[in-house]
């Protein structure tokens, strides 16, 4: 019915579909909303992966010492950045409010804060690489400041932009919730 040529109903010219019900747009734009924090959130759990794969491999010396650097200290608390992404990843299916919110507020204290400490902990590694081009740090062949530091600039966009996300969607969901009010 929604092609313009081909059959049609009968007693209809294709002209009548302005009294058709639309989807409000706070409704659409949730659903788009959801799609790329889902997406982000998939983002995140794999740099969270990369982290935890760090630091186990090391600590359970499963690979030599020269092969994958001993992690920074900011990789520890960044492990509890799963947290946020649980509790963001609840409150989806079912518009939980309260979620959303524990989310973004642990989300800037598990995930972003332990990315800055991260950022100041490695600038004296990452001056000492740039001066006299000498790494203290390997992984994989590469020195290990300039990986994480690529690690922790694809980390910081992503809580940014989870974060940035989550308020508009935040916004779209009370907006739908004061006009249930009204009615």
């Amino acid at each position: 019915m929604t092609c313009r040529v081909g059959p049609r109903a009968a007693g209809t010219d294709g002209s009548d579909f302005k009294h058709r019900e639309k989807v409000a747009p706070q409704y659409q734009m949730s659903a788009s909303l959801k799609s790329k924090i889902r997406k982000l959130n998939l983002v995140h759990l794999l740099l969270w992966l990369l982290v935890v794969a760090q630091v186990t491999v090391n600590k359970l010396n499963l690979v030599p010492s020269n092969t994958v650097a001993e992690p920074y200290r900011w990789e520890y608390p960044y492990l509890i950045s799963l947290f946020p992404l649980v509790t963001g990843s609840l409150s989806l299916p079912k518009n939980n409010i309260s979620y959303l919110v524990i989310s973004m507020i642990s989300s800037g204290l598990f995930s972003i804060a332990p990315l800055f400490y991260g950022i100041m902990e490695m600038l004296g590694e990452a001056q000492q690489l740039y001066r006299h081009g000498k790494a203290y740090r390997i992984l994989f062949g590469w020195a290990a400041v300039t990986v994480m530091y690529l690690v922790v600039l694809a980390a910081l966009h992503v809580h940014a932009w989870q974060i940035y996300y989550s308020k508009k969607l935040l916004d779209a969901w009370f907006n739908s919730t004061q006009e249930k009010k009204k009615k």
